[in-house]
């Protein structure tokens, strides 16, 4: 982020493959401190993949949400990455 953030770049895609498991499980506070950090330095990133395969209700709730307010959004492909970061 911090490369990103030097260049002046305000939006970023990850994969979701490239994300530890940990990061999914609500419970261990990682989602919400990246995400606080991306609000921090007003980034908006789009996590790419099939997120169908995690049965966590509150994650569910929380991708939902997430996407509404389009900070951090949850996404199936690189196309609709960039097509919702443009906006």
């Amino acid at each position: 982020m911090a490369n990103c953030y030097a260049k002046k770049a305000s939006r970023l895609i990850i994969h979701e493959k490239n994300i530890v498991p940990e990061f999914f499980d609500l419970k261990t506070g990682i989602l919400g401190d990246i995400l606080q950090k991306f609000a921090t330095y007003n980034f908006r990133i789009a996590l790419v993949g099939d997120y169908s395969k995690f049965e966590s209700k509150n994650l569910k709730n929380f991708i939902c949400e997430s996407n509404k307010t389009e900070r951090m959004l949850f996404v199936s492909s690189i196309e609709g990455a960039k097509e919702k970061l443009v906006k």
